[in-house]
């Protein structure tokens, strides 16, 4: 007799069940952080304030980048393309915004990066990567338009039976 068949997200539950671990390891290394920064200013009220001043930031731009990331995503739609890449810059403001909400340096530093537009644009392009992983070819393309491609193909060469190679560039169309 075989053991049933695991369920399709079990493989993303076993990843979960890391987090709570992750989270105190967080929090200790946040509470670490707050207590060299309070040393090397010379005044825990003072870390304490800027943790505080962060948060407020957060709060502030939480609704802000709500507010563009809907506008951006209006205007896409309007203007009848895709609106996948204007969803997900608006998400990684979002959680540039949500990081700095959260009390502590690290994460406010990490927030505050992810604000700079070169890091956002990376962020937002590894989530796309992450979203074209997980919806059929079918769905990456009415969100985030076709995707361009290269292609290297190896062809044998006459001369010395050695593979020459010729790159195809193009766009995938469903």
């Amino acid at each position: 007799m075989t053991a049933p068949a695991a369920p399709a997200g079990s493989a993303r539950f076993r990843r979960l069940r890391w987090v709570p671990l992750g989270v105190l390891l967080l929090g200790a290394a946040e509470f670490f952080t707050l207590i060299a920064v309070a040393k090397l200013i010379g005044n825990t009220l003072v870390a304490i304030l800027i943790l505080i001043a962060l948060s407020l930031l957060g709060t502030a731009l939480v609704r802000r980048e709500g507010i563009r990331a809907w506008r951006r995503l209006r205007t896409a739609r309007r203007a009848g393309g895709p609106a996948g890449d204007e969803v997900l810059y608006g998400v990684a403001g979002l959680i540039a915004s949500l990081l700095l909400l959260v009390p502590g340096f690290l994460t406010g530093i990490a927030g505050l990066l992810m604000l700079l537009p070169p890091v956002r644009k990376l962020v937002r392009d590894r989530l796309r990567k992450a979203t074209e992983k997980r919806v059929p070819p079918r769905v990456a393309g009415n969100m985030f338009g076709p995707r361009k491609v290269r292609v290297d193909t190896a062809k044998p060469s006459p001369q010395a039976g050695t593979a020459s190679s010729e790159v195809i560039e193009g766009e995938i169309v469903d």
